[in-house]
């Protein structure tokens, strides 16, 4: 019998912390958001979905969720938006120093400021892959440098930050973008090999965040701020899959899911992007084979930091 919630509903032999390789961080955040509110209520909805979904992943092959998927506390703070990021930033760190593979669900995309800064103090030249219609790269808006409209402005001056899916920004972004590195849609959609140039721009160690507006809103509607002209499911999965079997992927967040309880769709697209993700990590790893990250160990081409002193 169950005696606590897990994540998908799976049994809770493999939602322990001390035996799953995979955490999961809710962060029911949406306090600086500016059109759609809604992010707050991502993760529940995002949760509820899971725990309807088929846990038996055809493409892969495998029941991804044996590897263990542990639902940690989520992180509540919300007192201010640079309270958030710190909150954010000390919880992905204190799990990756666990040695698991730390995931995380928003909340809107401010999250990722600080789970991008917790993955970058843990390994070394790290490419932050943005799947995303908007550019996020503001050094600042509505008073804090931690808006949701700078979600990607640190990582830009921190890490190899790639911009995928782009088609909405304003001209001041264009300040702190790196043209070589961002794929606008239109240009996305007269390109047949623009996937391939994502994968060779990135180093061995790739933290993926998706913005859930990436996708076209004919097939995921319940964003904060739909654009038109977004991705489909197919050519993002194609992109995932070649991050995934070419890079030492370290990490991932997912943000933006603004739930409508008159339409389910794209909360069970959230659901199924989620364990997709993980099912493309795991693909060739055995449920008891040990998972190591951190500090020293051999996991692919995985290193932490050695310069990086350890936080209390």
């Amino acid at each position: 019998m169950k005696t606590s919630r897990t994540y998908a509903g799976i049994p809770e032999e493999n939602a322990q912390l001390e035996t799953s390789k995979i955490v999961l961080i809710p962060v029911p955040y949406d306090g600086t958001s500016t059109w759609g509110k809604g992010a707050d209520k991502g993760p529940e909805a995002f949760l509820s979905a899971s725990e309807n979904m088929e846990l038996y992943d055809i493409e892969t092959e495998q029941e991804v969720y044996k590897q263990g998927v542990f639902l940690a506390p989520a992180v509540t703070e919300n007192s201010s938006p640079e309270a958030m990021v710190d909150a954010v930033h000390a919880s992905a760190k204190s799990y990756i120093k666990k040695n698991k593979f730390v995931t995380l669900f928003g909340g809107e995309h401010s999250i990722s400021i600080g789970s991008i800064r917790a993955f970058n103090e843990c390994f070394e030249n790290l490419t932050v892959l943005q799947i995303d219609a908007h550019a996020d790269l503001r050094p600042s808006y509505g008073g804090t440098t931690c808006n949701h409209a700078c979600a990607v402005h640190e990582a830009s001056q921190t890490t190899n930050l790639i911009q995928v899916g782009i088609r909405s920004m304003d001209a001041v972004e264009l300040n702190f973008m790196n043209r070589e590195k961002t794929f606008f849609a239109h240009e996305m959609a007269e390109d047949d090999y623009w996937a391939d140039k994502v994968v060779d721009l990135c180093t061995d160690h790739v933290f993926i965040t998706i913005d859930l507006d990436a996708f076209d809103p004919s097939i995921c509607p319940a964003t904060g701020t739909p654009e038109p002209g977004g991705m489909l499911w197919y050519e993002t999965m194609n992109l995932l899959k070649e991050v995934f079997k070419q890079k030492n992927v370290v990490g991932f967040d997912i943000v933006e899911l603004c739930p409508n309880a008159a339409s389910k769709p794209s909360e069970f697209l959230a659901a199924k992007l989620y364990y997709k993700m993980l099912a493309y990590k795991f693909k060739n790893e055995a449920a008891d084979e040990p998972y190591e990250s951190t500090f020293g160990t051999t996991h692919t081409v995985r290193k932490f930091k050695p310069h990086q002193e350890d936080e209390a």
